[in-house]
């Protein structure tokens, strides 16, 4: 029973992770209505710049952490203004293969500033574990959810209750409307990107320490984003965050106790979502798009 608790432990915090990069996802698509493919590169940038204030010059964690998610939400604001706007009265595929050119543009720019050297991140978080009421549990997994939920927490707050989140789900619902009563949705939806961005960044900064740091450490933890946000529903932030961690312990368990299915993992969350796509494209906690004909 223990193992089975430990086991539910690991897979909260790496659903923790999934949650945070699946929030930035349905944050993008609320303020925006698309699906951004850059997101996890632009964690990944950002978890790189974290990394060189901790190394190069010497900062804090707690320091370099949020200032890197600083930078990453004044960098993707900037981004929407400069590269996304004018693609706004394009189609809808015309502004995927711009994002899906973001993803290459800083995929590339990482390699050549960093190298595509893998290295460990540092973690202020011990990942020796500790007894819990008989159970054995892991410091830094612990750590995780804590700073996850915290993250998700605050988000949810400022989206739901404060006059900025509401303005910005009034540009992203009805933006003439909203235009009429004095919100500049252009920069609602610039705050979007870049808080997308930001709860993007914690996402990358928080699994550095679990993988290696590397260009393309994103690219799969993206794919099990993407199935958490369809799990929870693409419109719906809370569903997301539980897409993200029901995904997250179906995983580790599958791991722990059927270890024939452990390295295809990645390719059941792709089946996953195919699945879901199929049987209820609005996810579990989404709205069902009604249109009439």
């Amino acid at each position: 029973m223990s193992d089975f608790i430990a086991q539910v432990v690991a897979g909260l915090a790496a659903g923790g992770i999934y949650a945070s990069l699946a929030l930035a996802l349905v944050i993008i698509y609320t303020a925006v209505g698309l699906v951004n493919f850059a997101q996890g590169e632009f964690a990944m940038f950002a978890t790189f710049i974290c990394y060189t204030l901790l190394t190069n010059f010497k900062l804090s964690y707690f320091i370099a952490f949020p200032i890197a998610v600083g930078i990453a939400f004044v960098a993707a604001f900037g981004i929407e203004r400069a590269v996304i706007r004018p693609f706004y009265k394009s189609s809808q595929l015309t502004t995927v293969l711009v994002t899906l050119a973001l993803l290459s543009i800083t995929n590339s720019t990482a390699g050549f500033i960093w190298g595509y050297v893998p290295r460990a991140f540092p973690s202020p978080f011990p990942f020796k574990p500790v007894n819990v009421l008989g159970v054995s549990v892991s410091i830094q997994d612990t750590a995780v959810i804590g700073v996850t939920l915290v993250v998700l927490v605050l988000i949810w707050l400022l989206i739901n209750r404060t006059r900025v989140g509401l303005a910005m789900r009034a540009a992203a619902a009805y933006p003439d409307t909203a235009e009429l009563m004095g919100i500049k949705v252009g920069n609602m939806r610039g705050f979007g990107w870049g808080l997308a961005a930001a709860a993007g960044a914690v996402s990358g900064i928080l699994v550095a320490p679990r993988i290696f740091l590397e260009p393309n450490m994103m690219q799969g933890i993206i794919v099990y984003a993407f199935a958490a946000a369809v799990l929870g529903g693409i419109d719906n932030p809370v569903g997301a965050v539980v897409g993200g961690l029901l995904l997250g312990v179906t995983l580790a368990l599958v791991g722990a106790y059927i270890p024939s299915l452990a390295d295809l993992r990645l390719e059941m969350t792709l089946g996953l979502i195919i699945l879901l796509l199929v049987v209820r494209p609005s996810g579990l906690f989404g709205r069902p798009h009604v249109r009439r004909v």
